[in-house]
């Protein structure tokens, strides 16, 4: 599905709202929208988004760096939003959005679980980012994406498949070339199945939650993209993770 978008993007979108010097730090949330989180789930998510928004938009450090795509899977499909605008496949346009222009799309759960192809979409949405970022001449630090779902990968069908297995290797060799860093988080009654394949996905950076934590976990990505700024090392994200995951977010103190 990811194929159907281009391999890069129209220059005229790569500084778009942005000082022109300004560092970028592209942020994809890739998240599941299918309709095992349908009823509160969903809605705790939507409301999350909206308060996530807000901080970012009072944070001026991330707001004036950070640049959010949002990648869902669910009833659309897999689907690219640019804030809360659907895109359609082959849209002439980036899924990126400058953090304190961005306004998060109203999702509603549906849907099957194409974990593994709205992964691969997010993945080419961040190297075709970072291919106009430098075309344009302008500096990125590393792109996060984050993970998130109650499930397992399914077909287009709804049934369970293996097609996952293929990525392991693809961001295996992602994360060493350090092209970006992917957190896998498990939400809900996500089962001990669905927590491997988080665990494969990222070896380091997954977490299996109670319940829906959105605000915690978005809290978290904040924390992430303000380390990055910083330079920090990995030591230093997978302090932050550690606490996210036990629920102590100390980043806020």
């Amino acid at each position: 599905m990811h194929s159907e978008y281009p391999p890069t993007l129209p220059a005229e979108y790569a500084d778009i709202e942005f000082e022109n010097n300004a560092q970028r730090l592209p942020l994809v949330l890739c998240l599941d929208t299918s309709s095992s989180m349908a009823g509160q789930p969903i809605q705790t998510l939507n409301n999350a988004l909206m308060e996530w928004t807000r901080e970012l938009h009072d944070d001026v450090s991330l707001s004036y760096s950070v640049e959010v795509a949002v990648v869902t899977f669910g009833g659309q499909g897999v689907a690219a939003w640019r804030g809360p605008q659907l895109l359609a496949p082959r849209a002439p346009v980036s899924p990126f959005v400058p953090a304190h222009t961005f306004r998060p799309p109203q999702l509603t759960a549906a849907g099957v679980t194409l974990m593994t192809e709205a992964l691969e979409l997010s993945m080419h949405i961040v190297a075709a980012r970072k291919a106009e970022l430098r075309a344009s001449g302008l500096q990125y630090y590393r792109p996060q994406i984050c993970l998130v779902t109650d499930g397992l990968p399914t077909d287009g069908t709804g049934h369970l498949t293996d097609s996952w297995h293929r990525l392991i290797p693809v961001l295996a060799d992602e994360q060493r070339a350090r092209r970006f860093r992917l957190y896998a988080i498990g939400v809900g009654g996500i089962t001990d199945m669905g927590e491997q394949v988080l665990q494969a996905f990222a070896p380091k950076f997954n977490a299996r939650l109670q319940g829906f934590p959105f605000r915690e976990l978005l809290q978290m990505m904040s924390a992430s993209a303000n380390a990055e700024q910083k330079g920090a090392g990995d030591e230093v994200f997978e302090k932050i993770f550690s606490q996210f995951k036990t629920q102590r977010p100390a980043w806020e103190s």
